[in-house]
């Protein structure tokens, strides 16, 4: 019944919104060509998947973040126990971790063009700095956020060196793993969309891009829409579920 509120109270605020939206281009205050009719964006939406448009951008866009996410996981999860089982590495470069993780995605992509030219391997580049700072960051914290009772414990019981990681910090590490986990998705969705503005193959952000250049705003805005759409739909049904089976299986 709860959750059965909760989507009328979502359906019923999407229609406000879809209703103040409807208000504002009746009365005119735009020009049409900066802001659509949400009819004339969901005709566009129509348009686009029904030509398969949007269906080639979403699978490319798709392949681009799966090669990045996959290398920012394996690239981060490897900085991030470095750092949190060595003193002196963290000490050293702890700070500047934090530094590169602050950077927005968009400001590697003259990096990445400089490097690889406009090519998928620039998207993917971009992906990855985005996703690997963010999980390196919450492996480090996993790591620190081990409570020492278990490793003392741990080596009371005769545990030691990497037995003890595998067997003790690994598994006491795996809820902030999870975290770390729907925070490298959702900054790697995000940097998919900066690195494809600037590419010249297919993608979502790079029909945004091919879109705005021909001033079609309601393929922008229905754009934007998907990208949204997406985001929320695998956050909310993939990551998050998999945050809370996790957090209440270690009886977080």
């Amino acid at each position: 019944m709860k959750k059965f509120n909760i989507i009328i109270k979502r359906i019923v605020f999407l229609a406000v919104v879809i209703a103040i939206w409807q208000l504002i281009f009746a009365l005119g205050i735009f020009e049409e060509i900066i802001f659509p009719s949400p009819l004339k964006v969901f005709t566009a939406l129509y348009e686009g998947f029904s030509s398969g448009d949007f269906v080639i951008a979403l699978g490319a866009s798709f392949k681009h973040l799966f090669s990045g996410l996959s290398l920012a996981i394996v690239i981060g999860t490897v900085i991030g126990v470095i750092f949190g089982k060595s003193k002196q590495a963290d000490e050293t470069a702890g700070m500047y971790l934090i530094a590169l993780q602050s950077i927005p995605s968009i400001v590697w992509v003259p990096l990445a063009i400089m490097i690889f030219g406009f090519s998928e391997f620039a998207v993917i580049f971009v992906i990855v700095l985005g996703g690997t700072f963010v999980m390196a960051l919450n492996v480090r914290s996993a790591i620190h956020n081990v409570p020492p009772q278990l490793v003392r414990a741990a080596r009371t019981m005769g545990t030691k060196s990497f037995s003890l990681f595998y067997r003790v910090e690994i598994p006491a590490s795996i809820p902030y793993f999870m975290s770390g986990l729907r925070l490298a998705w959702a900054f790697s969705w995000r940097a998919l969309m900066a690195g494809e503005l600037l590419s010249n193959g297919p993608g979502l952000g790079y029909t945004l891009s091919y879109a705005q250049d021909y001033a079609r705003m309601d393929q922008v805005i229905g754009i934007i829409i998907i990208i949204g759409v997406i985001g929320a739909l695998v956050d909310n049904f993939v990551f998050s579920k998999l945050e809370k089976t996790v957090m209440k299986r270690w009886g977080m």
